[in-house]
């Protein structure tokens, strides 16, 4: 049942994610942003979920488990949230620009990973990347430059 007192209270994923350190929080935050345009299209391919694994390993040296432990957390938080702004928010206080257009360059290639690109995925796309308060030349150029790279892959 909505109480609208609970909306005002902190959830208890505030409560899991106030007691990480602030590098696992941006973790966290980019990882749920990941999970969000993965599952955008209603179809959450392993392509994409693979996609996802590989860019946490590679952008936060994670292994494997590490990995695992990491969506798991982000799943949580996302499924406990309101919107996407607590994510964009959190970024946005802790990465430069050219780190906010790599995360935006991870969304399009999880997006490009099972090759099909729907309405949902683009129009959250343009939405995550205007929370990030990057310049649609920015949006264009880093979706252009990764769905030219997976027609050669």
């Amino acid at each position: 049942m909505f109480n609208l007192k609970n909306l005002f209270q902190n959830t208890d994923s505030d409560e899991l994610v106030d007691k990480e350190s602030p590098e696992k929080k941006i973790q966290i935050a980019t990882c749920a942003l990941f999970l969000e345009i993965a599952n955008s299209d209603e179809h959450f391919s392993d392509q994409e979920r693979n996609a996802i694994i590989d860019i946490l390993k590679k952008e936060f040296s994670l292994s494997e488990e590490e990995v695992h432990a990491l969506i798991e957390k982000s799943e949580y938080t996302l499924d406990e949230s309101i919107d996407l702004w607590q994510f964009t928010n959190l970024i946005n206080h802790n990465f430069s620009d050219e780190e906010k257009t790599k995360v935006l360059e991870n969304l399009w290639k999880i997006i490009y990973a099972d090759e099909k690109l729907d309405a949902h995925e683009d129009y959250l796309a343009h939405k995550i990347s205007n929370l990030l308060r990057l310049p649609h030349k920015t949006l264009i150029e880093t979706k252009l430059k990764v769905k030219k790279h997976a027609k050669r892959n």
